[in-house]
């Protein structure tokens, strides 16, 4: 079963119940009204039908008093004296009529008592007033005056009224189930347009879709807004995600090519080896390692040994970037403590200077970290600045990389300058993503696109930031701002 029938299911049972509620307060109040006016039309003609003393005394059944209508009303009397079943004593003329005489039917004396009965005569309703009289002096009951009303018209109305109230009650209710099922689906369109576009991007083809809003204000337009939010995040993920894998991609590539070389360049030197300092009689290797000298073989012994050495420490840079992108996937917290900062930059400057490079190291001025002290971890530290350099002099053919620093406000700055190959402006909001390498320089220069990824992880740890200015052919400027912390530095020295 649909919402939309279960809704308007609900709907018209509340409605039903509503209206059989009022229907029955409507006919109780209007049977109520009615038969009140005719009791005291009845009370009022009994009172006026005895008319003098006596046991009986004297009743004019055929009074004329006020309310008496000898068409609807009639009157009879009953004597319990002779017959504790009772005998009639006397009617009013209205009630002998040829052969269809009318007898209102009375208790036996033991059960008469003033009180108002229905009875049906002849298929004729009537409505009886039974009033007791009583002995001279005594409370014995030794007749019966009855008088009563034909309530035809009455049943008819009330009838009438009650055929109203099911006709009106059924139509209403037919109204109802419809306009619930209009209200319901109208309500729910809505939902039928979040279904229809969840169906349409169920493949992840069509992310850029969204449910059109039409109520500013009510729980449909407000689920609207956060299903189109949830639908744009999802959008953005999922590009984010077809990034993610493209760059992973990009990197497997890269990653592949970079531990492919150094194996390589690793076995070989190891086959080499292998051949040199084979024993004598052992084939080919034999004859190409009979021609060597003793010298001649550790002078390639020792080439070798370098070669792999220098491969193994290639790899183990690759492993030490993977290792580092994986602590900060797994929210690493880093141990951190107050700095002195100018003491940590000298000691990067001192660090780089033993790198190779074909460009001029330049250091300061420093003048600007005097008494300046951070809060963060020294080695993280120094590993930002190592690799801002080294990416300073790997893409700096000729000229110089410069470390200087500067201060303003809070913030303390150390920029890395090189007067290298620079970047291009669409390159430079990528540069901080895994995997990314500029085009520019791919093939080019050995590397992984993991290095400014790990710094940019760093700076963030330190609550950091990293400014880059750069223009193609003039080279690039890395800025670290560091909050500087406000502590009494001469207590901390001692």
């Amino acid at each position: 079963m649909s919402i939309r029938l279960k809704l308007t299911l609900w709907y018209s049972g509340l409605f039903a119940i509503a209206f059989i509620v009022f229907g029955i307060t409507v006919y109780n109040v209007v049977e109520h009204n009615t038969m009140s006016e005719l009791r005291e039309r009845l009370r009022e003609v009994a009172s006026k039908v005895q008319t003098s003393g006596g046991f009986f005394g004297e009743y004019n059944l055929d009074s004329t008093a006020p309310g008496f209508d000898a068409s609807v009303i009639g009157i009879q009397l009953v004597d319990y004296r002779q017959r504790h079943a009772g005998i009639v004593l006397g009617k009013s003329r209205n009630m002998l009529l040829g052969v269809r005489e009318i007898t209102m039917p009375y208790p036996d004396q033991s059960e008469a008592r003033e009180r108002f009965t229905d009875a049906s005569i002849h298929q004729t309703s009537f409505y009886i007033y039974e009033k007791p009289i009583y002995i001279n002096g005594t409370k014995d009951i030794g007749g019966l005056l009855l008088v009563g009303a034909n309530t035809d018209r009455e049943q008819q109305f009330l009838s009438q009224l009650r055929g109203i109230l099911w006709l009106s009650g059924g139509a209403a209710l037919l109204a109802a189930f419809l306009l619930g099922m209009f209200l319901s689906r109208k309500a729910l369109a809505p939902i039928d347009r979040v279904t229809d576009v969840a169906q349409r991007i169920q493949s992840g083809s069509e992310l850029d879709l969204r449910i059109p809003r039409e109520r500013a204000d009510d729980e449909v337009g407000r689920l609207t807004d956060t299903l189109n939010g949830m639908l744009s995040g999802l959008e953005k993920a999922y590009k984010n995600l077809e990034e993610t894998n493209a760059a992973q991609r990009r990197f497997v590539s890269d990653a592949s090519h970079e531990l492919r070389t150094p194996l390589t360049t690793i076995r070989g030197n190891v086959d080499l080896l292998e051949k040199i300092w084979a024993e004598q009689g052992d084939g080919d290797a034999d004859n190409q390692a009979q021609g060597l000298s003793d010298a001649d073989r550790r002078q390639l012994s020792l080439e070798s040994i370098h070669d792999i050495a220098d491969e193994a420490r290639r790899m183990s840079r690759l492993v030490n970037d993977l290792l580092a992108l994986a602590r900060a996937d797994a929210g690493y917290v880093v141990e951190m403590e107050s700095l002195s900062l100018r003491p940590l930059a000298e000691e990067a400057a001192r660090r780089a200077s033993f790198l190779p490079r074909r460009a001029e190291w330049l250091v300061g001025p420093l003048e600007a970290l005097n008494g300046v002290w951070v809060r963060g971890n020294r080695d993280y530290l120094l590993q930002l600045l190592s690799i801002l350099i080294e990416n300073g002099f790997k893409y700096t053919n000729e000229g110089s990389v410069r470390l200087y620093a500067a201060r303003t406000g809070d913030y303390v700055g150390l920029t890395v300058v090189d007067t290298g190959i620079g970047l291009l402006p669409e390159h430079i909001p990528h540069i901080f993503e895994r995997f990314y390498r500029a085009d520019v320089s791919r093939g080019e220069t050995a590397g992984t696109g993991l290095g400014l990824s790990i710094a940019k992880w760093i700076a963030e740890l330190h609550h950091a930031s990293i400014d880059v200015q750069s223009r193609p052919g003039e080279g690039s400027a890395f800025t670290i701002w560091i909050p500087v912390i406000p502590e009494q530095h001469d207590a901390i020295r001692g």
